[in-house]
């Protein structure tokens, strides 16, 4: 699989102030990239660098093998074939579905166009829509024209900032595995910006962390939940708590919760004060455990509550259990710890 997009010691300052720094990663041909962070972080800055419409102060970017950006080499944006999907859509009012989605077409032949504006109506779901304008569709049916309209030049990379932040959380998550769904059937190479952690899970490849314009990892989804490479990106990903841990030799730790045994995520003499990251779904209820929570926070999800448990060294930490088991406020409930790969950090 070849590269599609590489970034080089990137930096970029606006007003003279740095708002992102030293960030490299890479992205390859027929994935889905992420940017993920507070808003605030640079993540936008970052993407509007690679679009072509702010320059590094240093560093390159690369798409598909060719130089695209540097201090001193500037190419321009309508010559760098990205597409972009806004926070806003930005459909023309003025113009039909089928219009809409031609309007970047419009060096092809009519019979190119026709073709490619029926194939992404098949794709994105909505074939009968051709002749209708923006304002007769919903939310989620203007969201997949504006994707459809990016895609239909088949751009080399497709950048997506913050498209579904007009839709509930529900919603979010469930388009952006819908557009993910559909920019791997087409092969088209995206990445997206979003502050939403479950968004960024449900539609991407690879996430990268940023934070006041670094980036802090650039992993698989998987590897940021459960191998998180630093304090801050596993206070960020998931809703984790750090436990009070001491080695007693590699691969055991006697923690607030009992002694747990598993791979460490990075070696610690014995008797080194560590802290262990637990995930709601490390933590399970058993009702024969001789460890104790006390709930003192429920939500009910369906077909579990996530409780906030009170433990008698009073750290809170997190629980999903099944919604049959409804414990009571200020109820204890027995719980034990079930972990293969421990995630420790050094206590400061």
């Amino acid at each position: 699989m070849t590269t599609a997009l590489q970034l080089n010691k990137v930096s970029v300052q606006l007003g003279g102030q740095t708002i992102v720094s030293d960030i490299s990663l890479e992205l390859k041909s027929g994935e889905i990239g992420c940017l993920l962070g507070h808003s605030g972080c640079g993540k936008t800055t970052l993407l509007r660098a690679i679009a072509g419409f702010e320059q590094p102060a240093l560093g390159e970017i690369w798409l598909h093998g060719k130089q695209i950006a540097s201090p001193q080499i500037m190419l321009p944006t309508e010559q760098r074939n990205v597409g972009m999907v806004f926070q806003d859509l930005a459909l023309f009012p003025h113009l039909t579905v089928g219009q809409n989605i031609a309007f970047g077409m419009r060096r092809c032949s009519k019979e190119e166009i026709h073709q490619r504006t029926q194939t992404l109506l098949e794709l994105v779901g909505l074939p009968d829509l051709t002749r209708q304008y923006p304002h007769q569709l919903s939310g989620g049916q203007q969201q997949r024209i504006a994707l459809a309209r990016a895609m239909a030049p088949r751009p080399d990379l497709l950048l997506l900032d913050e498209p579904f932040s007009s839709q509930d959380a529900e919603r979010r998550e469930q388009l952006a595995r819908e557009v993910g769904e559909i920019l791997r059937e087409d092969g088209i190479t995206a990445m997206l910006v979003t502050h939403d952690q479950h968004e960024a899970f449900a539609m991407a490849d690879s996430i990268g962390v940023i934070s006041s314009g670094h980036l802090l990892q650039w992993d698989s989804p998987y590897d940021l939940y459960h191998c998180p490479n630093s304090r801050a990106v596993a206070d960020f990903i998931g809703q984790g708590v750090l436990v009070k841990g001491t080695v007693l030799e590699a691969g055991r730790l006697q923690t607030e919760l009992g002694e747990v045994c598993g791979d460490f995520s990075q070696p610690f003499p014995a008797g080194t004060e560590v802290d262990l990251l637990v995930r709601p779904d490390d933590i399970i209820h058993d009702d024969h455990s001789d460890n104790f929570g006390c709930v003192i926070q429920k939500a009910f999800r369906g077909a579990e509550y996530m409780y906030m448990l009170r433990l008698s060294c009073r750290t809170d930490v997190l629980c999903l259990a099944p919604s049959h088991h409804d414990h009571k406020i200020g109820e204890k409930i027995g719980i034990r710890l079930e972990l293969d790969h421990l995630v420790i950090f050094q206590r400061a």
